[in-house]
């Protein structure tokens, strides 16, 4: 009971502040399950004066509140994003994938951190910065917060613009995800170039027996 009433505070970043950290940037990943699409992660850096009011897991707010954090949050915070393509996704795992978007927004980030906030319980490997995993990060770090609202307000706009090309499986809504609708268009329009073909649902249907048994 007590994980549904975690909020966000900054008493991680102040911990490693007092072990001598400097600047701090949370880190998190959005599109882990998808059938389709990249996977997306961001890197934010807060600045403790003035932190926007409200900052949670993203899944716990609106889009209409994600979009208006988003706007607060690139007026006060250092803010990068960077994906890992389906293509990877396919080569690496969705795991290693999802790393390596992290990686990728980290080093995107326009001041160095120090050290970093990490949703989940692995540290990608390749992160150079002294780093600390935290579970259930983006309802327990406000940095991370920021980060999970930036990744998936980022992550859905795009699979909102492919949805405009690829009409039919429900991406605006959806976001790629395997709801019902989105398994029934895919057995009846099939698999498109931006679905992950290592996913099981979408392998299957790539390489179902077309064989009739007698």
């Amino acid at each position: 009971m007590t994980k549904d009433i975690l909020t966000p505070d900054y008493s991680l970043e102040t911990s490693a502040l007092s072990r001598g950290a400097r600047v701090i940037a949370g880190v998190d990943e959005v599109g882990r399950g998808p059938l389709a699409g990249p996977v997306t992660a961001a890197a934010v850096i807060l600045d403790a004066s003035r932190i926007p009011d409200g900052l949670n897991d993203s899944k716990k707010l609106t889009a209409k509140r994600r979009e208006a954090l988003s706007v607060e949050l690139e007026a006060v915070a250092h803010i990068s994003v960077a994906h890992a393509s389906v293509e990877e996704i396919d080569s690496l795992n969705i795991l290693r994938a999802s790393h390596l978007a992290m990686e990728r927004a980290v080093e995107g980030l326009p001041v160095t951190p120090d050290y970093l906030l990490i949703d989940g319980n692995l540290i990608p490997r390749g992160l150079s910065i002294p780093s600390e995993a935290v579970v259930r990060g983006d309802a327990r770090s406000v940095s991370i917060a920021a980060a999970s609202i930036v990744a998936k307000l980022c992550r859905d706009r795009i699979m909102w613009d492919l949805a405009q090309h690829y009409p039919g499986y429900g991406w605006e809504t959806n976001m790629g995800y395997p709801s019902k609708s989105h398994r029934l268009a895919l057995e009846n329009l099939g698999v498109t170039p931006h679905h992950r073909r290592s996913f099981k649902p979408v392998h299957n249907i790539l390489y179902q027996d077309k064989t009739v048994s007698p």
